[in-house]
């Protein structure tokens, strides 16, 4: 049952419109299917159509900011609650506390940091939940190609493939979370050989 999901993306408010679609879009299918979106807790970009969305549409949305975030920017005020923590490496920490899967909407160096961080504690064991990469118009094929890259010269075991699952739309987002392949101790261990 699926009840939270981290939402990583973009705080910019100079991308593309499709971007904002699909940021949208998703908080849109997240408020109507009752799950609670918990993301950056910004009041710009695509974070902030994300969050807007969901709200409008009766959702309830989670923000986590490091203070020093919140003193010069930037929160968004009309959250369901805002958590204020310390730090980035906090504020990571507490993204994947408790929350049911990780969407990663296109974004900028924070959220490939963030994203690289998820599947490497994935990989680890340390995050066990659905990884979901939304490749919109082809966002994110150089990452996936270098994914490709790493399996093709051993820096990663073809198994490790099944600690993300890519899609394309927003509509295609919760099919992807409630059927990705099982991240659990046996499929840890066997990576790991």
């Amino acid at each position: 049952m699926l009840e939270k999901v981290t939402v990583y993306c973009a705080s910019s408010d100079k991308v593309d419109g499709k971007y904002f679609d699909l940021a949208g879009k998703l908080g849109e299918t997240l408020a109507k299917n009752n799950i609670t979106t918990v993301y950056g807790g910004s009041s710009m970009g695509l974070m902030a159509k994300l969050a807007n969305t969901a709200l409008e549409n009766g959702g309830d949305v989670i923000g986590i900011m490091p203070r020093f975030m919140n003193e010069v920017e930037w929160s968004h005020q009309g959250l369901t609650e805002l958590i204020l923590v310390e730090d980035m490496r906090q504020r990571k920490e507490m993204l994947l506390e408790g929350v049911d899967a990780l969407v990663a909407l296109p974004g900028g160096c924070g959220t490939l940091e963030e994203l690289s961080e998820a599947i490497t504690l994935k990989r680890l064991g340390k995050f066990t939940k659905p990884i979901i990469i939304v490749n919109t118009d082809g966002f994110y094929n150089p990452l996936i190609e270098l994914f490709d890259r790493m399996i093709q010269e051993n820096f990663l075991r073809e198994e490790h493939r099944n600690i993300w699952t890519v899609v394309n739309t927003a509509e295609e987002i919760l099919d992807a979370i409630k059927t990705a392949p099982e991240w659990n101790e046996e499929a840890i261990k066997f990576a790991a050989v």
